[in-house]
């Protein structure tokens, strides 16, 4: 069979499918479609026209209204551009559509990096023990988080499912028919999400996609590497923080939190109610039947009773169904074996919880509450800890808090901050009570700067009334460049104390670090963050392992490259033997969730790569992928080129003006699509520290700037250029597969750059030097990434990727002129002496807008 490149398939199946829908799109009958499609093709031409001959939005704007409009009011141009970017919405929309179905098509499903191609691998490597071996500890953790950056409304998220499948059946007329149902479907809502909307979109791809994906991959290594024999590994997992996640979130409450895991329940007893209905019309035997209604009888009532207890125990569900698996191979010549073992298999992956709710908190935070604590127990007479506890030393307050015990409950308390984060203790006893021990039983220390951090919560926890073993990990999460480097610190003097150690043993001497690659990239520079957690990730590993302790790692990732994002699946295939790799756990998000597991393949795929890349690093690769003493020296030289170049970039005195006043920053707060407030104080003047990650990269995103992705990289790389040293890069490059994926990542990064679109500001008075500054780097940053890889142009050797973000720059180019002519006039009014309220809201509400087309077609902005 003649199989096409990938660049073809895409062409064919995608592009040109892309094209004809399109067309039909554009003929819908709506009169503002109508119109705006016959407009819209004539906008995108004088953009992408205008920006070659260096116009700005404002002279590209006004040269198409000139051209093609009749002598129009403001009036009628802003209207014009709201049909646009509503037109621009869907577009978007219907080009994932074409993505996700060909995903199966375009992509080789049995490639490398897939299950099969590494169990043929290791078969042929006469490493099939080795690969079993691994299999039966090497898990994979998937957390879906609580800050979205693509937040689809449920209608759309089901017009996109069935476009989908449409377009797979080339069924034209339902095609024409979905689009125009999502000709007339709203896409925004006008209220804030609450955390519990959240939770509800996110548990919509829990229920319709990673049910049957993660199913469906261990099912395949069950009987293709295991022959059928049970394995008691997950291999994949879930977790999830919507509804848990209270960092910075005041709408997260303790009610919410028991009702995403009530929700999270449910849903999941739900899909095994619709699976046992599918059993119930094979399994029609005499001595099977009557319990296969029983149990579809059960499992309804579960999920639809108001009260908090189900019908029938996991345990009595599984019971019923391993008895109907004996009778079945006993009397029945094991008929419909296969369909029952699947159902069995999910019931062991997701039980009754369906994915693991993770609490989370500042560090800040439980400080404040410990001390709040003390003293309103000192009021009762009680005294938890002794009068001098603040200005004992960080030794002796670990001991203090290590011998905290008591049953405190959390509504006695007057103080709101130290009420909510007790009541979020009591929730996640709650949860374990109702869905599992595995229906909560992390909780992540954000900002977590020492190990007294650690005992706070630790604390906290022992006062809320466990009575025997904890059954609690305490995850601290590093994220600054500062606390990253001393973290190894941190963790031994935790393992030094032995009531600590005593809890880690009981939770099988497994230690579980959270590493934040959004906020260090924020911090440090992209080169400085990265190169950070490796080698944080080195001593941790190393001081884990001297106190006979596993270090889990679990990488706080976003969608982009600046925030850890990209190619994952190749860093963890590069880690090599001085790091802990028994597990992979890592955040997905927004975009990540709908581009990487919007449809059952895809997330089968990529899940599947990333299990791959931990076989490779651990079984195909090990001592290969280990860092030379030369090429470290090498990385911790780049790195710090870098971080000085990224410092000074940071402490121009230009950059947060910059920030506030030319990029879309203050717009993502009113964009509705998450509850969380953009910042982390409230605050009236920008303060760098509390700005959250996702908006300070997304707002480089809008610009088409991507500073976060690649500053810093061209001036590293230049030292070596100047000094007669740069093939000492190119080889280091051509060896390491964590280099390389750095580069490579900050490459996409710069793909997704477009100068052009703010060139007008290289003269402005104000900004001109510092936007000269940012464009300069981009240019050296992109020279010199090219000689090292040895490639012509950006994503040279990656034509599949090169092309999507082409297709999808292309669409939204005319949006982010109308949004950067938008900008450029409320410039213009705020520089008046009593400009328009109205007119100023109009413009803003443009900007605004033209955020979600960006946003979406960018699949990892932000």
């Amino acid at each position: 069979m003649n199989i096409q490149p990938k660049q073809k398939r895409f062409e064919q199946n995608i592009l040109n499918k892309y094209q004809v829908y399109n067309s039909i799109f554009m003929t819908l009958p709506f009169d503002t479609v109508h119109d705006t499609g016959v407009l819209l093709p004539l906008f995108d031409k004088l953009c992408a026209k205008g920006y070659l001959e260096g116009k700005d939005p404002v002279e590209i704007v006004d040269q198409f209204a000139g051209k093609y409009l009749d002598d129009p009011t403001e009036k009628e141009k802003i209207d014009l551009f709201f049909q646009f970017i509503q037109y621009i919405e869907r577009q978007v929309v219907l080009f994932d559509a074409n993505e996700d179905a060909a995903f199966s098509v375009v992509n080789n499903m049995n490639g490398i990096g897939t299950l099969r191609n590494t169990k043929e691998e290791a078969f042929a490597r006469n490493k099939k023990d080795t690969l079993r071996k691994y299999l039966e500890e090497f898990k994979v953790r998937l957390v879906l988080t609580a800050h979205p950056t693509q937040f689809y409304p449920d209608s759309v998220l089901g017009i996109i499912t069935d476009l989908i499948t449409a377009i797979e059946k080339n069924d034209l007329i339902l095609i024409k028919k979905l689009l125009s149902q999502l000709g007339k479907t709203p896409f925004l809502k006008e209220e804030k999400p609450t955390p519990y909307d959240e939770a509800v979109s996110l548990i919509w791809y829990l229920e319709n996609i990673f049910y049957h994906s993660i199913s469906k991959i261990y099912n395949y290594i069950r009987s293709n590497i295991y022959q059928n024999e049970f394995i008691e590994n997950e291999i994949v997992s879930l977790g999830f923080w919507p509804g848990g996640d209270r960092d910075g979130n005041p709408f997260v409450t303790t009610e919410i939190t028991l009702n995403v895991a009530k929700k999270l329940r449910n849903t999941v007893i739900k899909n095994y109610y619709r699976d046992v209905r599918e059993l119930k019309r094979r399994l029609t035997f005499k001595n099977i039947a009557p319990v296969i209604a029983e149990l579809e009888e059960k499992l309804y009532k579960s999920f639809t009773s108001a009260t908090d207890k189900t019908a029938i125990s996991k345990e009595e569900l599984m019971t019923k169904l391993l008895n109907i698996r004996t009778i079945l191979i006993d009397h029945h010549q094991s008929l419909f074996l296969q369909e029952l073992d699947e159902l069995i298999n999910k019931i062991y992956l997701f039980g009754y919880h369906f994915a693991t709710l993770d609490i989370r908190q500042d560090s800040r935070v439980h400080r404040k509450v410990l001390l709040e604590l003390i003293d309103e127990l000192k009021q009762q007479n009680t005294h938890l800890l002794p009068a001098d506890y603040k200005q004992r030393s960080e030794e002796e307050q670990i001991n203090l808090l290590s011998k905290v015990k008591g049953n405190l409950n959390f509504m006695n308390f007057k103080n709101e901050q130290l009420k909510k984060t007790l009541g979020s203790i009591y929730a996640l006893k709650e949860i374990q009570k109702l869905n599992g021990e595995k229906g909560a039983n992390r909780y992540i220390i954000s900002n977590n700067q020492k190990a007294v951090n650690v005992m706070e919560v630790f604390a906290l926890l022992n006062l809320s009334g466990f009575t025997k073993k904890l059954p609690v990990d305490i995850v601290p999460l590093f994220e600054t460049v500062d606390d990253l480097k001393d973290a190894h610190f941190s963790m031994q003097k935790l393992y030094n104390n032995e009531v600590y150690k005593k809890h880690l043993k009981n939770r099988k001497n497994r230690q579980t670090i959270m590493l934040g690659f959004s906020d260090g990239t924020k911090d440090g520079g992209y080169l400085m963050a990265n190169w950070s957690i490796y080698k944080a990730k080195e001593r941790l590993t190393e001081v884990s392992r001297k106190n006979g302790i596993t270090a889990i790692f679990f990488d706080g990732r976003g969608g982009p490259p600046a925030r850890g994002g990209g190619k994952t699946h190749q860093f963890y295939a590069s880690l090599g033997p001085k790091i802990e790799s028994k597990e992979i756990q890592l955040t997905i998000q927004g975009q990540t969730i709908s581009s990487k597991f919007g449809t059952i393949d895809s997330a089968q795929y990529n899940m599947e790569q990333l299990v791959s890349s931990g076989v490779s690093n651990q079984i195909f690769e090990g001592i290969k992928n280990m860092m030379s003493k030369k090429n470290k020296a090498l990385m911790n030289d780049l790195a710090e080129t870098s971080y000085q170049a990224y410092k000074n970039f940071k402490s121009h005195p230009e950059f947060l003006n910059y920030i506030e006043k030319i990029s879309t920053l203050k717009f993502y707060a009113k964009t509705n699509i998450g509850s969380r407030p953009s910042k982390r104080t409230q605050s009236d003047k920008l303060n760098f520290s509390d700005l959250r990650a996702i908006p300070f990269v997304g707002s480089w995103s809008q610009l088409k700037q991507n500073v976060p992705g690649f500053f810093g990289v061209g001036t590293a790389l230049k030292k070596y250029e100047d000094s007669g040293d740069f093939q000492l890069l190119i080889d280091f490059y051509n060896k390491s597969k964590f280099f390389k994926s750095l580069i490579d990542n900050s490459m996409m990064a710069m793909k997704k750059s477009f100068f052009e679109l703010t060139s007008y500001m290289k003269d402005d008075p104000e900004f001109g030097e510092f936007w000269q500054l940012i464009y300069h780097e981009f240019l050296l940053t992109k020279r010199l990434t090219l000689k090292l890889s040895g490639q012509e142009f950006l994503m040279q050797d990656n034509p599949l990727g090169r092309s999507s973000i082409e297709v999808r720059e292309a669409i939204v180019l005319p949006l982010l002129t109308i949004q950067q002519y938008a900008l450029k006039k409320l410039q213009k009014l705020k520089n008046k002496k009593d400009p328009d309220p109205e007119e100023i809201l109009i413009y803003e509400k443009i900007v605004t807008r033209s955020l979600f087309g960006n946003i979406n077609a960018s699949r990892n902005s932000a």
